[in-house]
């Protein structure tokens, strides 16, 4: 496994549409772990491939309940809305106020090639939606409502 560079905003590569993924091959398997690897170690909640340069529809979260891997993601139901700070890993140390749905169901493929249907609310919700958004092109300050923030980095203990 290992750390791979996040792309930070102005890379052309976060401003294109990711391929669906057709076989999960081991170079596929490699960049999951890495992805998840990267996440860990920027200390983010999701990162989805073209933030570390790769145009395919994988994302990987982890909300704190231990890391989800999706592979071709769909939201198929958005209901309700939330409003609240948002980061990105390719926008560090910035954050901004965006709506979101606050409850939804993503269709994905999980790493073994498993197909599922997950209910997500509130930060999940948050981080799915924001996390598909990166594999059609788009970034959260595309949407920010009153512009971005600096952010803090929290003490360590």
């Amino acid at each position: 496994m290992a750390i791979r560079n996040v792309r930070l905003e102005g890379d052309p590569i976060l401003r294109k549409k990711s391929k669906e993924v057709k076989e999960i091959t081991p170079k596929i398997r490699v960049l999951i772990d890495d992805m998840l690897e990267t996440m860990y170690e920027k200390e983010g909640v999701g990162l989805a491939a073209p933030q570390v340069g790769i145009l395919k529809r994988i994302v990987v979260i982890d909300i704190g309940d231990g890391p989800l891997v999706m592979i071709n993601p769909r939201l198929v139901r958005e209901e309700g809305s939330q409003t609240g700070d948002e980061g990105c890993l390719s926008v560090p140390g910035k954050a901004g106020q965006v709506t979101r749905p606050n409850d939804v169901t993503v269709r994905y493929m999980d790493e073994d090639g498993e197909y599922y249907e997950l209910d997500g609310t509130e930060l999940l919700a948050r981080a799915i939606c924001h996390e598909c958004e990166h594999l059609d092109g788009k970034l959260y300050v595309d949407i920010v409502e009153g512009g971005l923030h600096d952010v803090v980095p929290e003490e360590e203990e």
